[in-house]
């Protein structure tokens, strides 16, 4: 009897201790976080409309004086004068988008896709007075035309203007990291 006492009063060892699960912290909603999630957006949004080839829906995300430019070589500071894969304004790109929309554009034929990609995005400037902004970002852009893939990639440069209406675009310039490369045909719209 005394043994099985004993054994009645023994502690219980106790249960090993499992790991707490740690929440992640919550990013507090703020001026910082919901100027960055619009900047996404519009940055997500003009991949959608070159993929869905909609130039005209691309041309409004232009401010009136907007530009797109992508410079022959990196060291470029201005498109004004110097030589430039691309230097359009609204007025350039409506001359562009009706040139590949042409139901005689040879250079549409076959017809062909492209898939964007866009990460990275980071505000580099804000001025404080306007809530105009300087974006940052990577792209990846695949082309599939005449049996054949091209890639493209490198760094978005935007310069956004805030409006009533949201962002618009004044100036994209966009810098390919194969850029000075040979190519079987040129680039005929936007990157």
């Amino acid at each position: 009897m005394a043994k099985a006492a004993k054994k009645k009063t023994a502690k219980a060892k106790p249960a090993p201790r499992r790991a707490r699960a740690r929440k992640a912290p919550v990013a507090k909603a703020g001026p910082i976080r919901d100027t960055l999630r619009d900047v996404e957006q519009l940055l997500y949004r003009q991949a959608e409309i070159l993929d869905a080839k909609r130039w005209g829906d691309f041309i409004e995300l232009f401010a009136e004086d907007g530009r797109y430019w992508m410079p022959a070589s990196p060291e470029q500071s201005t498109g004004d004068g110097v030589p430039s894969i691309f230097w359009e304004d609204r007025d350039l790109m409506t001359v562009r988008m009706k040139r590949v929309t042409h139901p005689h554009a040879w250079s549409q034929s076959p017809m062909w896709g492209t898939s964007h990609l866009v990460s990275n995005v980071a505000i580099e400037s804000e001025n404080a007075r306007t809530g105009d902004l300087v974006v940052r970002s990577r792209f990846h852009m695949m082309e599939f035309r005449r049996d054949a893939s091209r890639h493209f990639a490198g760094t978005y440069r935007h310069h956004l203007a805030k409006t009533k209406d949201g962002y618009k675009i004044k100036l994209q310039r966009v810098d390919m990291v194969n850029g000075q490369g040979p190519y079987d045909y040129v680039l005929q719209v936007w990157v």
